[in-house]
């Protein structure tokens, strides 16, 4: 069921899992937010090169190509400050030591509820 509710900040998700991917932009959208799917993290740089409306990313760890999802964050984090981090890892299990500062880490599975709950945190001023 759609929720309702007004479009606000653009959440670039970065997913190798195709399945995993369509329900997590899923959720995004059902959440209200507009969403950009990237494959891995060198999709994701050049979006972000691109882009100037990224609010937030939410990525993966373990991905292929030429950086995993953790250093994509702290890519983004270095290069794009004002953008909002989720990591989430179905074999990772990270401490906030391995995160760059203000991260969300959640550990596959996750719950859905979860996750749109720190969404609307992390993006509550996107409005």
């Amino acid at each position: 069921m759609r929720i309702d509710v007004p479009r606000r900040g653009i959440v670039l998700v970065v997913e190798d899992e195709v399945l995993v991917r369509m329900l997590t932009v899923g959720t995004v959208e059902d959440a209200g937010y507009e969403v950009i799917e990237a494959r891995h993290a060198d999709e994701a740089v050049a979006i972000l090169e691109a882009r100037s409306d990224i609010a937030l990313v939410v990525t993966d760890v373990d991905m292929p190509g030429s950086m995993d999802g953790l250093k994509l964050a702290h890519a983004v984090r270095n290069r794009w400050p004002p953008i909002k981090l989720v990591v989430v890892s179905g074999k990772s299990n990270l401490t906030e030591a391995d995160l760059p500062s203000d991260t969300r880490f959640f550990a596959k599975p996750y719950s859905v509820g979860a996750l749109v709950s720190a969404l609307s945190s992390l993006l509550a001023h996107e409005q």
